[in-house]
């Protein structure tokens, strides 16, 4: 029995070593194959939100396409602008051959940017722009913010059926895409709906526990308030859970920008969110960069409509695309 008992130990561990050294190969050969590619470096404001993980979704579709590898990384947290910063010079440091970026701050991302283009690396900044003209290396694929506020105005118009007031919450100096999509979404209310009143508007950075904080502060300072407008998914969290505790789904509409909460939609206790197509941002950034590496033309700024999606279109081909976080299908 022990002679047995040793031999079947054996065998067992001969074959334990030739399926370990069989995926070790596999590993091996995977990772000299992603080496062979030329590296395009993807970095968004922060990951784990639905809003940026459909950009990286979009981004490795296209990679799969044009023979690239993505090397995606980005700070815990939007207004970490030094760690934006370091991950960016540590990329092209490494060889990147590309960058694509989601800017978190307008102003301080400026210098590196121009540092990247001036030594001819191909850069597409995505969602938001920088205070620099596109041209050369430089090109955009922004969200259009004027369609972004044309929505929300007549979205929030429309459930409050031309009148009631509306609260603002969101706002960030930094990201000039938000202040484009506020100022849009005043004008656009202003002249449609003249008889909805903005009565109160908020500054909100990316903190949930400060954005939930203000949004309760506007909700006891405005106990009449019809509808929330949140201008980002952190603004966004933060009426939602003030809602919440307040018990005020439903008397109080909010309609939400960029893609964050989305099961809410289904119950109603959010009325609708107004989506970025970060999806299509990533892979048209990748096909530019792959064609300014073949010495292509591509265009200096394109802008891309967003969707209001609500219950009803949430379930359509169009809005799961634009909402997919399945990056690794794709590769």
């Amino acid at each position: 029995m022990d002679k047995i008992d040793v031999a079947g130990k054996s065998r067992h561990q001969k074959a334990s070593r030739t399926l370990w050294a069989a995926i070790l190969t596999v590993f091996a050969g995977m990772s000299c194959h992603s080496a062979s590619k030329p590296v395009i470096a993807v970095i968004p404001r922060t990951t784990a939100l639905m809003l940026w993980e459909s950009e990286h979704a979009g981004a490795v579709a296209a990679a799969r396409k044009t023979g690239y590898a993505i090397y995606w990384n980005a700070p815990t947290s939007e207004d970490d602008v030094e760690k934006q910063i370091a991950i960016i010079k540590h990329a092209i440091h490494n060889g990147a051959q590309g960058l694509i970026l989601a800017p978190d701050q307008a102003l301080a991302l400026m210098v590196p940017i121009r540092d990247i283009v001036a030594q001819g690396i191909p850069t597409v900044v995505i969602s938001s722009p920088l205070a620099i003209p596109p041209g050369g290396k430089l090109s955009y694929i922004l969200n259009d913010e004027d369609e972004t506020g044309r929505i929300a105005a007549a979205r929030v118009g429309m459930i409050l059926k031309s009148e009631g007031t509306v609260a603002v919450t969101g706002i960030d100096p930094d990201v000039t895409g938000i202040v484009l999509r506020a100022n849009a979404f005043e004008r656009d209310l202003r002249v449609g709906f003249p008889r909805i009143k903005v009565v109160d508007e908020r500054a909100g950075g990316f903190n949930i526990a400060q954005a939930q904080e203000i949004a309760e502060d506007v909700l006891a300072k405005n106990p009449h308030l019809s509808a929330i407008l949140a201008l980002n998914s952190s603004a966004t969290r933060g009426a939602f859970l003030a809602l919440q505790n307040e018990r005020l789904f439903g008397k109080v509409k909010l309609v939400a920008c960029e893609q964050e909460l989305v099961p809410p939609l289904t119950t109603g206790q959010i009325d609708s969110i107004i989506v970025e197509n970060t999806y299509q941002m990533g892979y048209r950034a990748v096909q530019q960069i792959a064609a300014q590496r073949r010495g292509e033309a591509v265009p200096a700024e394109v802008k891309l409509p967003p969707k209001l999606v609500t219950r009803e279109n949430l379930n359509t081909a169009e809005v799961q695309q634009m909402l997919t976080m399945d990056w690794s299908g794709s590769r």
